[in-house]
């Protein structure tokens, strides 16, 4: 079973434009995010930039980089793109790393790909239980409910199951919450379908891509990880990065 891993970094971003140059502590995000890949199970790991200086900036520190497209609207339309341009294998596993998360846990990269072990797998993702209440009732943290086989059955950014006559604050000692966390791996076959589809009406209610692909019949298996996945979406997240890992 061949894997590769492609990351998608995109220049232009409203909260921080150009973000996968930004040095942190000696090293650009995009090289520490492809560093940590090298320690994880990939056969193969990609750049799949929209930018000149992306492309040559990961060329200049031994990555492999291919330019794409800049009219994407997700990271997973420009790896389905980057798979066209590239050799890949029907049965390959595809996984889509996120280019901001500059100290990814390469178990957690390991975790998704042992998803494919199942034969059956379509696609897979990882999940993560909550535990505080702030992050189950912040709609920017979208919650995921799952199947007695670990398979994701809805994904929402309210609070998912709904803790019927109780108060919030007592949801998480009656039931297991968990969150998605937006890293994702796909049979080759699979992501060639899903790039072809459009947008559903799910998917727009609640701004997730990943239930256009439930409301097509498309099985999402899922990991738990237990690590904390520090993204980087605006300047102000580097101080976090910082009091982490320079502390």
């Amino acid at each position: 079973m061949k894997t590769i891993g492609i990351i998608p970094a995109r220049f232009a971003s409203t909260r921080f434009p150009g973000k996968p140059l930004v040095n942190i502590h000696g090293k650009s995000m995009i090289m520490r995010v492809y560093e940590q890949c090298r320690k994880a199970k990939l056969d193969r790991i990609v750049v799949a930039t929209d930018d000149m200086h992306i492309l040559n900036h990961v060329k200049s520190f031994g990555g492999e980089a291919l330019l794409t497209s800049p009219a994407h609207q997700s990271g997973t339309d420009r790896i389905a793109e980057a798979l066209e341009l590239l050799s890949i294998d029907e049965e390959a596993i595809v996984v889509n790393i996120q280019g901001d998360e500059p100290f990814i846990n390469p178990e957690d990269i390991n975790a998704l790909i042992t998803c494919f072990k199942d034969k059956n797998a379509q696609i897979a993702t990882l999940i993560k239980k909550i535990k505080d209440v702030d992050t189950l009732v912040n709609p920017n943290s979208p919650k995921v409910v799952v199947g007695a086989q670990k398979q994701a059955l809805f994904f929402s950014r309210t609070v998912i199951p709904h803790g019927k006559g109780s108060d919030k604050k007592e949801w998480l000692a009656k039931q297991d919450y968990f969150q998605h966390i937006g890293i994702y791996g796909f049979k080759s076959n699979i992501l060639k379908e899903i790039s072809k589809l459009t947008q559903s009406p799910l998917e727009k209610a609640e701004s997730l891509e990943q239930l256009r692909w439930l409301e097509n019949g498309y099985r999402i298996q899922t990991a738990q990880i237990n690590s904390e996945c520090i993204a980087v979406d605006s300047p102000e997240d580097l101080k976090r990065i910082d009091e982490k890992f320079f502390s």
